[in-house]
Parts: C-alpha cells; sequence; structure tokens
C-alpha cells in the first residue's frame, strides 16, 4: 500500500460537535471570502467514506454577512457516505466505480478521488456503501493565502492510472470561489466517468422551504417528478410550498438541458437568509438531480468525462456568492 503523504502548511484542530479531534484542516481567505477545509487523510480525516471524493471539503465558508456551508447531517461517522460538507464532489462510472463492471468478487476497482477499493460479493454497486480501502493512493496538497490546491496519484496495477488535481481558489477581494479540476490519464485503459457536485448548501442555518427557490436557465422536464406536494416546478424555477420539516426530503430529476455550457447556470437562494449564490460551469449538462432536506437543499450537476491514455481534461466550476433583500 502506498502511503497517504501530505504535502501543506495545515493546523490540527478539534472538533467541537462531530468528528475527529486531530482531522487535518486548512484555510483561505481574500478578505470578502473566508473558507475552512478538512484535508485527505486516510487514518485521521474528517470523511473517510468510499462515495465522494476526499478533496475540496469546505466545512465553512463566510462572507461579510453570511454562512454558506456547514453540518448538515446529524449523524457522523467518517465512514459514513455522506458525512461531509460543502461543495462536494463525486465520480460514476455506469452508476458505480470505475472498473467496477469488469472486476470479480474480491478483486479491486476504482473510487476516483478516493482510492483503490474491494469489490466485495454483490449483486450490485451500492451508492451508499462504503467499501474497504486496499489503496488510497498519494495525496498532495498545496495552500496558498487565496488557493489551495489538491492532487491525487493513483494506480491500480491493472492498466487504470491517473493524476487528479483539483485547485479550489478565491478570485481577488471578490465573493467570488472558482473550482478547477484536471483529470490526467497516465495508464493503459480509457477513463471514462460522469462527475457531480452534490452543493450541500446550508445558508446561516436557515430551513429549506417557501423562503427557499433555485433558478436554471432552461424549461425545467421531470424525468423523475417531486412526490408529495412539498416542493415542485414550475418553468425553470423550483420552490416550496411548505418547510421540510426533520427527517422529510424530497428529490426529482430533471431534463430540458441543451448541448453547450451555457445550460449549467444555478441560482439558490434562501430569503430568510438574505443569501444568494449563482454556480456556472464550463461543460455541458448530462444529467440533473435535485435533493434537499430541512436542513441543505442541493441541485446536483452532471457532465460527462472521457480521458484516452496519455490525455488530460480540465473543468471549472464558478461560484458567485451575493446578498438579496429580506
Amino acid at each position: 500500500m502506498n502511503a497517504l503523504r501530505l504535502s501543506s502548511c495545515f493546523v490540527l484542530t478539534g472538533l467541537t460537535a462531530f468528528g475527529q479531534a486531530d482531522a487535518p484542516t486548512a484555510q483561505i481567505s481574500n478578505g470578502a471570502i473566508t473558507a475552512k477545509f478538512y484535508l485527505p487523510d486516510a487514518t485521521k480525516g474528517y470523511y473517510r467514506g468510499t462515495r465522494f471524493d476526499w478533496s475540496g471539503q469546505i466545512s465553512s465558508l463566510k462572507t461579510a454577512k453570511h454562512e454558506y456551508f456547514g453540518q448538515w447531517n446529524a449523524k457522523y461517522d467518517p465512514r459514513l457516505h455522506d458525512a461531509i460538507m460543502g461543495p462536494v464532489e463525486e465520480f460514476r462510472t455506469n452508476g458505480a466505480g470505475l472498473g467496477y463492471d469488469e472486476a470479480k468478487p474480491q478483486d479491486t476497482f476504482i473510487r476516483i478521488g478516493v482510492g483503490v477499493v474491494r469489490k466485495p460479493d454483490e449483486k450490485q454497486y451500492e451508492v451508499f456503501k462504503s467499501y474497504d480501502i486496499v489503496d488510497p493512493g498519494k495525496w498532495t496538497v498545496k495552500r496558498g493565502a487565496k488557493q489551495i490546491t489538491f492532487v491525487h496519484d493513483l494506480k491500480d496495477g491493472k492498466g487504470y492510472a491517473y493524476r487528479y488535481t483539483k485547485t479550489v481558489r478565491l478570485v481577488g477581494a471578490t465573493n467570488t470561489m472558482v473550482i478547477e479540476h484536471s483529470l490526467k490519464n497516465v495508464g493503459r485503459k480509457l477513463i471514462e466517468t460522469s462527475q457531480y457536485n452534490h452543493n450541500f448548501f446550508v445558508m446561516d442555518g436557515a430551513p429549506t422551504g417557501p423562503d427557499s427557490h433555485v433558478e436554471f436557465p432552461f424549461e425545467l422536464q421531470p424525468v423523475r417528478a417531486f412526490q408529495g406536494g412539498i416542493a415542485e416546478s414550475k418553468g425553470k424555477t423550483i420552490g416550496y410550498n411548505s418547510e421540510l420539516k426533520p427527517g422529510q426530503s424530497v428529490i426529482a430529476e430533471f431534463k430540458g438541458f441543451g448541448p453547450t455550457a451555457a445550460d449549467y447556470d444555478i441560482k439558490l437562494e434562501n430569503h430568510k437568509a438574505g443569501a444568494g449564490v449563482r454556480i456556472r460551469g464550463d461543460q455541458p449538462l448530462s444529467k440533473v438531480v435535485y435533493w434537499s432536506i430541512r436542513s441543505t437543499f442541493c441541485p446536483e450537476p452532471y457532465i460527462d468525462l472521457k480521458v484516452a491514455p496519455g490525455r488530460e481534461i480540465k473543468w471549472k466550476y464558478t461560484y458567485d456568492f451575493y446578498d438579496i433583500k429580506r
């Protein structure tokens, strides 16, 4: 097993309510935004599940007036699939991990941004399960005042190998954050995957309800419609008819987007908090899922990625945080 190494300036801090006391953290700021991160670590990391990419976990992002992320799930275990915060991301190949379909039971496959994991004797991939990690690969973390870069080098010894790089950068002295990615295929097998950001927004702790709404640049066509009457889509927007109670959730899937990146342009607002954010991507959408509970509301925009051996693909997401009148 390769040792997981961190090359960075980070501090160790106690977690007041949840998590491991010595989980490694980092912070960046441009004066307008201050963002706090949990860093990848196979033994001490705040999140050690296998669903989400370990890099870029933002536990707190504050502007002058608002907090945009934070603890949204009352349950915590470092291997729990969604015990994570911030604009976290996941890679899926055919709804599973890279190499899952070709792997036999007790063989291995890859979770990009996590490591090489073992496939048990099971009928199908389980999204909400944390698989046993055989090799976490090598993580390198480099931090500047206004940006932090994560590099993950991984190979499975069977033909899949990559260098995955993610940089979270604060722009000037503005309320803008950019997440830049690159995936370089250094193996001999083609890498095909989809990737999405779960966007676990927690705006000043305000509950999800009639004060919350989400706007897209295209007419939302339900593939899987909301049930229960709590949330509904009308035209280009998602809104709520009532406040979600503890334990309630809503989920839907939509089409209607076009073949260009112009439709990757989403606005979320919570008028009780007086906070909003605009999210733009530079790749075409391939799928849109929307999910929320009382404590968080989350558009999940998917993109498709295909990287031939020896090639590299780059993509980025831009977040503009803003105040709104209550």
